[in-house]
């Protein structure tokens, strides 16, 4: 199982994200998670550095890790906008970005309303175009597995995205592949036993949103690796 961590985003500027991503591969983390969100959840008057400038400032300023996006949601951007953004990114960082795509969750759900809410037809068409172009796909499914999320990730080959969830919900998906991403709190032997869980429940990648230490996630990385 791979492990990656979510950046610094909620920010005036890049700086922190950047370094934070540099120290991530520095010390072996295998890819960095950038939220596409308006604003902070919750929160629409605090900053937050735009995904896809992010995305590409990464693209450059890293060589070996993979640049993800968890998720960017269609009907923000024009579709055909969206597809050549993330494509130009792939291109630019030589093959490393995973496309993380989904329609917003409920946590999202003012800024849905305030910049419209796609249905699953276009998470469809986006996803086939970025497939098309080479770029792997994960569908985000947030805590709870639609029947039609899973549907899209199955038919367009793409993997499964689930939110915090518990590990039951990971070992119980048998149709597509499925990642995890979320809080992993605690030191580095807590934070090995929760990716073991997950490792060991089917998940092909962990995301620990931004973690109380770096080096936790770089030192249980190791360990799990280690056996």
């Amino acid at each position: 199982m791979k492990v990656g961590i979510t950046l610094p985003q909620f920010r005036h500027d890049a700086e922190a994200a950047l370094a934070a991503a540099r120290e991530a591969e520095s010390a072996g983390i295998d890819g960095v998670f950038v939220f596409d969100h308006l604003w902070p959840i919750g929160q629409p008057n605090r900053p937050i550095v735009s995904s896809l400038a992010l995305l590409g400032a990464l693209a450059v300023e890293t060589s070996e890790l993979s640049i993800a996006s968890l998720v960017m949601r269609v009907g923000v951007f024009r579709d055909e906008a969206l597809v050549a953004e993330l494509l130009r990114v792939q291109e630019i960082s030589g093959g490393r970005l995973l496309a993380g795509l989904g329609t917003g969750d409920r946590l999202s759900e003012d800024e849905n309303r305030a910049y419209g809410h796609e249905r699953r037809a276009e998470l469809r068409r986006v996803a086939l175009a970025l497939r098309a172009g080479g770029c792997p796909v994960w569908i985000g499914a947030g805590t709870t597995v639609s029947p039609g999320t899973r549907e899209v990730a199955r038919d367009v080959g793409a993997a499964l995205n689930v939110w915090d969830t518990g590990v039951m919900s990971v070992a119980a998906e048998r149709e597509v592949e499925v990642t995890w991403g979320g809080p992993v709190p605690g030191g580095a032997h807590a934070v090995a036993e929760r990716l073991r869980e997950l490792s060991e429940a089917g998940a092909t990648w962990a995301v620990c949103a931004w973690p109380e230490s770096l080096d936790a996630v770089a030192e249980a990385r190791r360990l799990l690796n280690s056996g």
